[in-house]
């Protein structure tokens, strides 16, 4: 069915919109108990209603900034809306963030409350807020424990209970502007230290009309359902896994993990799943073994659905292969569309560059997958592709209704609408940086075809995109490595990779002095081979790491040929680390890393 979202003024009123005519129809599904239960809209509505009330009541205020920690869940979507139907300013952290990540927000945002889901999430957030000069209140959507403190602890549950509140004058009292800021989404920079990214209710507004777009003239806008796995601390599953499917209508599963992910797809069903590469190429490995282990007749057809598959992409379908298309979409893709619940639409993937091979072995199956392309400072989608314009997997579609794109002198793309972010919050010299004359630099190197869909080429900039769709700021990790004492230079790789590796340059002087303690001439072919010199170096890695998050981590590193210098090009005249040099002679040495 082809309909057109509305101009709603905030995301506020989008929802209560959408509530008060969905009224009882389920919206929200979590497991608990091993069954899958459900929130109405109404009762989403009264919850959001109730909580928006008592963070007025407990004194926060209109453009207070208010930080939230919690895994995906119901509570994740009901604080956000009525954070924001307070008036106030929503702050996504991520669960994986360590103490002085969440003092770094802390202090950034000036948020003066915190909502926490669990007590082992509050044990990491606790020391940061109990440190911070703004933060005054903790809710626990979960019952958490403190210990003594100055700070107010409320319970979420008893929260709502006891400030019960009709939706229709909350509803009422939305009355931003799409200009008004909704949330700052921190992402981190080139030089570190996370910016917070200002998304105003008009950006990500204007990318679920965008989205919904595609979706309505491309597949037809029904009853959508959607399975969220992805952090809603990223602006990819916060706008796409949440604002998006509000403004559909639609319902949100939230997935028990990503252990659970395959049984949860075939249980819940969905119509629209947002995505990572990384997970395809998962799911594309698992097939393929359990497929080829069965040997036979599912072998034979795979290879013919891949044959197909890939004429088909190519257009080169002969008269002589559509014997061969029959079978694979009578036999094959039935069996397989199963597996990913029987009624997929579309599989968008986006937050990382997708390898093309892998969007064919699936176009192939009869998975339909659509490429995005964002950034945070796009609220986040800026382009997608669209099966009316034609998929081409080496692009990431064309722009999104009512969005600009052009290509500089120089070949970056540049990004104008009301999707472009206001700037980074209390850092006016990056956001000159980025933003010129309402056009969005987004650092990265690419062209647009003759059907308009975008193809990105190469990145300007240097952050480390992982498998997951997470910003890694190599210099930060970089720069900490190299205070340590045993180690003078290092460059940490793991572009679309689960984790980060590097090259490490270890100290002469530190080097000279682990020698003569340990009674070993210092040949450094020989010291290479060295396990407990290996193991002083790994130390020094384990050091960084306690600071470091999840994604920033150094999981494995290998030592350098010879120092870094400007001699051998893998230093710039400014002493900068050229890093293509670096990924060019030490490029096979670290992917040997992920195969260990």
């Amino acid at each position: 069915m082809t309909r057109r979202l509305e101009h709603f003024p905030n995301l506020v009123t989008m929802f209560f919109t959408r509530a008060k005519a969905k009224g009882d129809v389920p919206f929200l599904w979590a497991k608990r108990g091993g069954k899958w239960q459900s929130m109405s809209w109404a009762e989403a509505a009264r919850q959001v209603a109730s909580l928006a009330t008592a963070l007025k009541a407990i004194g926060l205020e209109r453009g207070d900034r208010v930080m939230l920690v919690s895994e995906n869940r119901p509570e994740w979507c009901i604080a956000d809306l009525a954070i924001m139907a307070a008036g106030c300013v929503t702050v996504p952290t991520y669960v994986t963030n360590t103490e002085r990540d969440h003092a770094h927000i802390i202090e950034n945002s000036g948020a003066r409350a915190v909502i926490v889901s669990t007590q082992k999430l509050a044990n990491v957030l606790m020391p940061a807020v109990l440190k911070s000069l703004h933060a005054q209140m903790v809710i626990g959507i979960d019952p958490v424990r403190l210990g003594q403190s100055n700070i107010d602890v409320h319970d979420y549950k008893t929260l709502i209970a006891r400030h019960f509140a009709d939706p229709e004058p909350v509803a009422a009292e939305a009355t931003f502007k799409r200009e008004d800021l909704a949330c700052i989404i921190y992402t981190s920079g080139t030089g570190g230290a996370p910016r917070g990214v200002m998304q105003h209710h008009g950006a990500i507004l204007h990318n679920v009309n965008g989205c919904c777009t595609v979706i309505s003239e491309d597949f037809g806008w029904d009853d959508e359902v959607f399975l969220s796995f992805l952090p809603l601390s990223h602006a990819y599953e916060h706008t796409g896994g949440q604002h998006f499917p509000i403004g559909l209508g639609g319902q949100i599963y939230y997935a028990e993990g990503l252990d659970k992910l395959a049984s949860n797809i075939e249980e819940v069903r969905p119509t629209i799943m947002v995505v990572v590469p990384r997970l395809f190429e998962v799911l594309r490995t698992r097939i393929t073994k359990t497929i080829e282990k069965q040997g036979g007749l599912g072998e034979r057809l795979l290879g013919l659905a891949l044959d197909v598959g890939t004429k088909r992409y190519e257009d080169r379908l002969r008269l002589l292969d559509r014997p061969g298309a029959l079978v694979v979409d009578a036999l094959f893709k039935k069996k397989i569309g199963k597996k990913f619940g029987g009624r997929i639409k579309a599989m968008v993937s986006g937050g990382a560059p997708l390898t093309p091979e892998v969007g064919v072995f699936f176009q192939s199956l009869g998975v339909t997958f659509l490429q995005g392309y964002g950034q945070t400072e796009a609220a986040p989608v800026i382009s997608c592709n669209r099966p009316s314009v034609g998929l081409k997997m080496d692009t990431v579609g064309p722009p999104l209704a009512n969005t600009e794109v052009r290509i500089a002198d120089d070949g970056e793309i540049l990004v104008r609408g009301e999707l472009v972010m206001h700037g980074y919050w209390r850092n006016d010299a990056e956001t000159a940086r980025v933003l010129k004359n309402g056009w969005l630099h987004t650092g990265d190197i690419g062209e647009i075809d003759a059907k308009g869909r975008i193809r990105i080429t190469d990145r300007k900039k240097d952050l480390i995109i992982n498998d997951k769709g997470d910003n890694v700021a190599p210099q930060k990790v970089e720069g900490m490595l190299t205070l340590q004492p045993e180690i003078v230079q290092a460059m940490i790789a793991g572009d679309r990779k689960p984790h980060m590796v590097a090259v490490i340059v270890p100290d002469p002087e530190w080097t000279q002095e682990w020698c003569a303690k340990n009674g070993d001439a210092c040949n450094f072919a020989r010291l290479a081979e060295n396990s407990s010199y290996r193991t002083a170096l790994a130390a020094a890695v384990e050091r960084v790491n306690k600071d470091l998050s999840v994604t920033e981590r150094v999981r494995r590193f290998i030592l350098a040929d010879e120092p870094f210098t400007i001699e051998n090009e893998q230093l710039t005249p400014s002493l900068k680390i050229r890093r293509h040099v670096l990924k060019q002679v030490y490029g096979e040495r670290l992917d040997a890393l992920y195969k260990v």
